[in-house]
C-alpha cells in the first residue's frame, strides 16, 4: 500500500462515474426510523429476539439510501444504521483490545471535553475500550459487511461514491490519564502503542480498498478538542502529563499519517466537530485558529469536513492555511435543531469562506470556491437516539444543503 500525498483525489469533482465528490455532502450518520429504534429497545429490554434485526436493518438501510437519492446526494452512506455509536466496532475487534462497561472513573482525564460533560451529570461513559495486550488486526474487518450490503443495493458504477465512516485513531488514547491507555508491560511508550494501531488501520484500509471502498471519512471530535481553552488549561494543570498539549498534537498528526497510508485513488477525509451526543449535546468550544496550520498543512487527508454552524467553531480566517491540493466541506447547516437556516445567508457564508481560502492560496475567489462544498455540521444521530429534530426535519435540512449547492455550484454534483 503506497502512501497517499493527499492529492485532490476522489471524491472531489472528477469523473462522476468513477470518483465523484460533491458540492453537497452529509456526515454519514442519519436519524433512525422509529421502527428500528423500537425493535432495538425491545431487544435491549429482552422483550424481543435479535434474530430478525438484520432483516429490519437491511430494509431501513434501503429506505435511507433512497431518501439520500431523493434529496439529490451522490455520496451515500448506510446512515450508520447498524451501529449504536458513530465510531462503530473497529477498536473492540482488534486483538489486544476489550470493550468494557461501567469503567472506573479514575482512568479518565476529567478535563477532556466529552469526559467532563459526563462527569457534570455525575456519570462516566457507560462503555469504553481498553488495551490489555499487544494490538493487531484480526484480519477480518468489522466494517466490511456494512460496505458489502451497500454494494448490493447501489449500482456498480456508483460504488466509488459510497461513503464509509471510520473511528478516530486516538479515540482510546486522549481520554485516558497518562499511563492508563495501555499496560506498561505491553507498551513502553506512546510511540510503540501508536505504531501497532497504525498497522491495524493500514490493514483495515487495505481490506476495505480491496473490497472496492474509495471514499472513507474519519470522524474525529478529538482534534477539535485541541481548540478548547478549558481542555488546554486542564492539560497544563495535570502534573502527570509528560509532554505539552502542542507536542501531543504533533504526535497525533504523525500517528494519523502513519494510520492513513493508502493507495492514491482512495479518498480519505476527516470530520472535526465539538461533540454531538444525545439531546443535541456538544462538548467543547473554540475556533480552529490554534491548530489550523498543522491540521491543514501536515495531516495527510484530502478533505476536511468542518463544523461551522455556530460561533463555537470560530470564524473562517483559519481557512487561509488550506493548501491548494485540499478541500473543505463547510458544515454551516446545523444537524442539532429543527429550525431551517436562511438559504441566502448560508450562501453568503460560503462565499465569505472562499475569500479566506483564496487569500491564503493566492487563487481567485472563483478558483477557491471549487475546493469547497456544503453540509450539515455533524451527523444527525451520532448516538442512535439521535438529535432533537424529527425525521422530516432531517429531510428538509438535507434538501436545503442540496439547494444551496445547486445555487453556489450550478450543474455540479
Amino acid at each position: 500500500m503506497s502512501t497517499s500525498t493527499a492529492s485532490r483525489n476522489p471524491p472531489f469533482r472528477y469523473d462522476v462515474q468513477t470518483f465523484p465528490t460533491y458540492t453537497a455532502e452529509h456526515l454519514g450518520s442519519l436519524l433512525r426510523p422509529k421502527k428500528l429504534l423500537t425493535k432495538r429497545q425491545a431487544i435491549y429490554d429482552k422483550k424481543d429476539e435479535a434474530s430478525d434485526l438484520p432483516a429490519l436493518e437491511d430494509e431501513c438501510v434501503r429506505e435511507i439510501v433512497e431518501l439520500q437519492k431523493r434529496c439529490g446526494f451522490h455520496a451515500v452512506s448506510d446512515g450508520e444504521y447498524r451501529r449504536h455509536m458513530f465510531w462503530g466496532t473497529f477498536f473492540p475487534s482488534l486483538n489486544g483490545m476489550r470493550e468494557i462497561t461501567g469503567p472506573d472513573p479514575s482512568i479518565f482525564r476529567q478535563y477532556v471535553p466529552d469526559i467532563a460533560a459526563f462527569l457534570e451529570e455525575e456519570k462516566v461513559p457507560g462503555e469504553t475500550v481498553i488495551c490489555e495486550g499487544k494490538i493487531s488486526h484480526s484480519g477480518k474487518s468489522s466494517y466490511i459487511e456494512q460496505f458489502e450490503f451497500m454494494k448490493s443495493i447501489v449500482p456498480k458504477e456508483q460504488w466509488g461514491a459510497i461513503k464509509l465512516t471510520l473511528a478516530a485513531p486516538n479515540w482510546y488514547h486522549l481520554r485516558y490519564e497518562e499511563g492508563k491507555a495501555y499496560p506498561k508491560e505491553v507498551y513502553k511508550n506512546d510511540e510503540e502503542y501508536f505504531a501497532d494501531i497504525a498497522t491495524a488501520y493500514q490493514v483495515e484500509l487495505k481490506i476495505l480498498y480491496n473490497a472496492g471502498l474509495r471514499n472513507a471519512q474519519v470522524d474525529d471530535p478529538n482534534l477539535a478538542y485541541f481548540c478548547s481553552e478549558k481542555m488546554i488549561e486542564g492539560w497544563k494543570n495535570d502534573k502527570a502529563n509528560s509532554r505539552s498539549i502542542d507536542d501531543l498534537f504533533d504526535a497525533y498528526i504523525k500517528f494519523y499519517n502513519d494510520c492513513f497510508k493508502r493507495p492514491e485513488d482512495m479518498h480519505l477525509g476527516i470530520h472535526l466537530c465539538r461533540g454531538n451526543f444525545v439531546n443535541s449535546r456538544h462538548f467543547s468550544e473554540g475556533g480552529y485558529d490554534r491548530i489550523a496550520r498543522k491540521l491543514f498543512q501536515n495531516l495527510n487527508v484530502s478533505t476536511y469536513y468542518l463544523e461551522y454552524d455556530t460561533s463555537r467553531a470560530g470564524g473562517f480566517e483559519p481557512l487561509k492555511e488550506l493548501p491548494k491540493n485540499k478541500n473543505v466541506i463547510l458544515g454551516v447547516i446545523t444537524s442539532k435543531f429543527p429550525k431551517l437556516e436562511d438559504k441566502e445567508e448560508m450562501k453568503e457564508r460560503i462565499y465569505k469562506a472562499a475569500e479566506f481560502v483564496a487569500a491564503g492560496s493566492g487563487e481567485s475567489k472563483e478558483e477557491a470556491l471549487q475546493r469547497l462544498g456544503v453540509s450539515p455540521q455533524c451527523g444527525f444521530a451520532s448516538h442512535e437516539e439521535g438529535n432533537l429534530l424529527s425525521y422530516e426535519d432531517m429531510e428538509k435540512k438535507l434538501k436545503l444543503v442540496r439547494q444551496i449547492a445547486d445555487e453556489v455550484w450550478p450543474g455540479q454534483p
